[in-house]
């Protein structure tokens, strides 16, 4: 099993490139399962998350081939053999369950596992459901599995009215609404830039929809849809962590293809603490303002708001702070548990529900720590650099699943960072 080992020192200077999105590229690859004519994507991010999604489409008979390096995904699905996703693929990523909608909507039928993914609460797939059923899909939830079927005319359009923002639940049902007979009104939709770019590329794909980036998403159904390249957005949440990095270690660093407006709410904060954010052709630059960071309060929204996947690394640059900071959690619960590590490193955190306090100290200390989520992997690998001494963390494969070349990415930019495989 990997090790990430990092030694805190010098500030940073340089440039990083930033991916196309995660989040994104695995709501745009179950979009293949709508045609039967080639779906193109460029700019996608090689993770392990993006090979389980291959090979769950491989499963359902849909090719997928890596081109460009992992650049380029070529997709066509114009010969589905299968309408099962299995639980030993599912289980290993939650955004496997993008496929239902898909599935549902060309085929008539779906039997999709119920998901996995990071630990981070329950994340309950209740609300995808729902947006099905208002299109008139049949489901059954047996043996852990979501048993779907569409009415003998095919889906129909339906007033969807989301009791909380949900992206999945909105992206789910945008992509069934699109080969759905009549109208679709989706209320209280997801407006995160993922949710846009989906749209982006179904509208490429003969999709009828308006309102993206909006809470009242209308999609107008049509017969068939067709082949189409497309560009996937930059990661933002790549993009928002390694702003932090400056931030924790000092110096100043571009954040290649980065752009404000996929992150306004979290640079805001970030600013408010005490950074310089410019924008550019080139990018994104960040440093620090003027001297050392100070405490700010943080509570985590669905977009325009501060993203919860951006929690984690947020708390990582308040353990260094100056003065107290209080973080509240408000979309996933028990997505603190990077705390416990982090105080393990010399940082103060009180937890007590979906609230951390955090109080600043001088200096962490470099300590053996655990990754436990994706995020959390991440935020602890930014606290080494601002620690005393060797940082290692351990069960980086959460890493793997979101980001890509962080090693080569931070040593870049003048990181003491290595990665090492260990026995066991």
């Amino acid at each position: 099993m990997d090790s990430i080992i990092v030694t805190g020192g010098g500030p940073l200077s340089g440039t990083i490139p930033i991916a196309g999105a995660k989040n994104a590229c695995l709501t745009l690859m179950p979009a293949t399962l709508l045609s039967d004519e080639p779906l193109t994507l460029t700019n996608a991010p090689r993770l392990s998350d993006i090979r389980t999604m291959s090979q769950l489409l491989g499963s359902l008979g849909a090719e997928v081939s890596s081109l460009s390096d992992g650049l380029v995904l070529a997709m066509s699905s114009h010969d589905l053999n299968g309408e099962r996703a299995d639980y030993d693929i599912v289980r290993k990523m939650r955004a496997s369950i993008l496929v239902l909608g898909p599935l549902l909507a060309r085929q008539g039928r779906a039997v999709v596992s119920l998901p996995g993914g990071c630990a981070i609460g329950a994340r309950p797939v209740d609300l995808h459901l729902k947006a099905l059923e208002a299109m008139g899909a049949e489901l059954e939830l047996r043996d852990g599995y979501v048993h779907a079927k569409a009415p003998s005319g095919g889906l129909h359009g339906g007033i969807v009215d989301f009791p909380f923002v949900s992206v999945g639940a909105t992206e789910n049902a945008l992509m069934a609404a699109t080969l759905a007979r009549g109208t679709t009104v989706l209320k209280n939709a997801a407006q995160e830039p993922e949710i846009v770019d989906l749209v982006h590329c179904l509208q490429a794909m003969g999709a009828q929809i308006s309102g993206e980036g909006t809470d009242t998403i209308e999609i107008q159904g049509v017969d068939r849809l067709h082949g189409a390249t497309h560009r996937v957005v930059t990661d933002r949440i790549e993009l928002g962590t390694y702003m932090l990095a400056p931030l924790v270690a000092g110096g100043e660093v571009t954040l290649g293809g980065g752009r404000r407006n996929l992150l306004d709410a979290f640079c805001t904060k970030i600013e408010e603490a005490g950074a310089e954010v410019t924008e550019s052709d080139a990018g994104l630059t960040v440093k620090r303002a003027n001297g050392p960071m100070q405490a700010v309060d943080v509570e985590t929204q669905p977009f325009p708001g501060f993203p919860t996947d951006l929690q984690a690394q947020m708390m990582a640059l308040l353990c260094t702070a100056q003065g107290t900071s209080v973080l509240e959690e408000k979309i996933f619960e028990n997505r603190f548990m990077h705390a416990p590590e982090l105080i393990r490193m010399g940082a103060e955190i009180d937890v007590h529900g979906g609230h951390a306090t955090v109080t600043g100290v001088d200096k962490l200390k470099g300590a053996p720590v655990m990754a436990t989520d994706l995020r959390a992997s991440v935020s602890l690998i930014l606290a080494g650099l601002a620690a005393q001494g060797e940082t290692r963390v351990g069960r980086v494969y959460h890493l793997d699943r979101g980001y890509e070349h962080v090693v080569a990415k931070l040593r870049g930019v003048g990181a003491n960072i290595e990665r090492i495989k260990e026995d066991g």
